[in-house]
């Protein structure tokens, strides 16, 4: 079984959106951005309260994975 760490995704992802080469942002674009940030930086965090959003969006990414079956 494949396990993916939330934040190391989150990382990746923020990596690539940074990374493209475009001419102009949306402002949803950069929201976003802003908002993946965010959340990377909750997770990373050592508090209760980013554990707590850990297992949140963990369990979010276990139903999704789930409904996929």
């Amino acid at each position: 079984m494949l396990t993916i760490n939330v934040a190391v995704l989150l990382a990746v992802i923020i990596i690539v959106r940074l990374r493209r080469r475009t001419p102009a942002r949306s402002r949803n674009d950069e929201k976003l951005t802003v908002l993946n940030v965010l959340v990377f930086g909750i997770l990373v965090a050592p508090t209760a309260f980013g554990h707590g959003v850990l297992d949140v969006v963990g369990q979010l990414a276990s139903g999704i994975n789930d409904a996929r079956r």
